[in-house]
């Protein structure tokens, strides 16, 4: 046992003092706030300030173009080649012009503008104008305008979770799926992003030949041991590094940058329940949106964050180790990385499967797919994680716990017999029929 421990610390320590170490370490955390602060730096630098001008000769829609997102629409009265003329002098953002129509009914219109207008100017004028053209179309028809806000119906949704005892919580199909993907796919990254570095690690040892000063002061068996598990340490305390540091950002991000959106989006719900409630029957309602993400908040809140960071600490070191072994022992059959093609797909085919399969999983996370593929063990620490935050009942948690590590003792002893006779096998390609002989071989 104290000889495995000074391999992990070997491991442990030579790994977190590499470069690549330190910068993945720093990256990261960068890569991960990333995702949080740059959809709101690109909110700020967007929101700039742009004048169109409209120039309407029909004048269906003079005054139904809503200033919104800094972008502020103006009537134009001058002639069509003043305006062009103003647009190539900067004088405003863009010109639109809609022309009369040989027909009653407008039927497009033309953006001037001197650099290519984005998408969401060009829908938000097709879309005022459609909206205008089909309230003037039903108005033909006799029905108002105040009669189609009074027909519209805002439905929500809630999802309620009743616990033992009646206890009912709140919760959120959307952050559940969100969060079960998410946990899935960082375990299905960290095992073959680890897992590849243990085989890369047998391979270098046993193609310098230092593999053949080392075995003879450890067995074959300690030496594996010790590498998966130096490893694995590694990959933890990079894991943990990485939430901390991405934390940090994103609070400190918070903390220097107001949040500006907050307001606006406010004021926008304020102007909506205004515009909606104008001339017709006062009723008391949420919005869905603002529903959507109440709920999203109470599912937040709701969550059960020791089980679930304990259950993915658990599914993630017992997926590792069981996939970790095999990879050692592909490490040891082959002479480079080039022969380990052969071997490759048949132990990365399960963790494809289950990256493949989490969508109908997502969808139908009580299903029979969902719990075969949840109990076996070469799929489970991907599909447990997804069909976690969905409740799933302790008996089929315990069995697929209890199966990974089962799977896991069954994989080691597979790959330790592998490992002890491959890793001193030079020059000699090894098929599978050779590596079933391995496996059979007793001594």
């Amino acid at each position: 046992m104290n000889k495995i421990s000074l391999i992990i610390q070997r491991e442990y320590l030579s790994r977190v003092k590499k470069k690549s170490f330190i910068i993945m370490t720093i990256l990261g955390p960068i890569l991960m706030a990333s995702m949080f602060i740059v959809p709101v730096v690109i909110g700020l630098v967007a929101n700039t300030k742009r004048e169109i001008q409209v120039l309407d000769e029909t004048g269906w829609f003079q005054g139904k173009f809503k200033n919104d997102n800094g972008i502020t629409f103006k009537a134009f009265t001058g002639p069509l080649v003043a305006g062009k003329d103003s647009v190539n002098k900067g004088k405003f953002y863009a010109l639109v012009y809609i022309p009369k129509s040989d027909i009653n009914l407008p039927s497009k219109a033309i953006i001037y503008a001197e650099k290519q207008p984005d998408i969401n100017i060009k829908n938000s004028i097709s879309s005022t104008m459609e909206k205008e053209i089909e309230r003037t179309k039903l108005a033909a028809q006799g029905i108002s305008e105040e009669m189609i806000k009074a027909s519209k119906a805002n439905v929500t949704v809630t999802t309620m979770t009743i616990k033992d005892g009646g206890k009912e919580e709140k919760s959120s199909t959307e952050l559940a799926m969100g969060l079960g993907y998410l946990s899935a796919f960082l375990i299905y990254f960290f095992i073959f992003l680890y897992g590849a570095q243990v085989m890369k690690g047998v391979i270098e040892e046993k193609t310098s030949r230092i593999i053949e000063v080392i075995i003879s002061s450890v067995k074959p068996f300690e030496l594996m041991m010790g590498k998966i598990i130096g490893i694995a340490l590694v990959v933890l305390t990079q894991f943990l590094l990485w939430v901390v540091l991405t934390l940090g950002i994103v609070g400190v991000f918070k903390v220097v940058v107001p949040d500006k959106g907050k307001t606006t989006n406010t004021e926008q719900m304020i102007s909506q329940a205004s515009n909606q409630n104008n001339g017709a029957a006062k009723t008391t309602t949420i919005e869905p949106e603002k529903q959507v993400g109440n709920d999203f908040l109470d599912g937040l809140k709701n969550i059960n964050y020791p089980l679930e960071i304990s259950m993915f600490i658990f599914y993630f070191i017992g997926g590792y180790l069981l996939y970790a072994g095999l990879f050692a022992a592909i490490g040891a059959a082959v002479d480079n990385e080039t022969d380990t093609q052969q071997f490759m797909l048949p132990v990365s085919a399960p963790l494809i499967i289950s990256i493949v399969a989490a969508q109908a999983i997502i969808q139908n996370p009580d299903g029979p797919l969902a719990f075969w593929l949840s109990i076996i063990p070469f799929t489970s620490p991907i599909i447990m994680m997804i069909r976690l935050p969905f409740n799933v009942p302790w008996e089929q948690v315990a069995l697929s716990m209890a199966l990974l590590v089962a799977g896991f003792l069954l994989t080691t002893w597979i790959a330790a017999k592998v490992y002890r006779t491959g890793i001193l096998m030079y020059g000699k390609k090894v098929s599978y029929a050779e590596i079933w002989k391995w496996i059979r071989y007793k001594g």
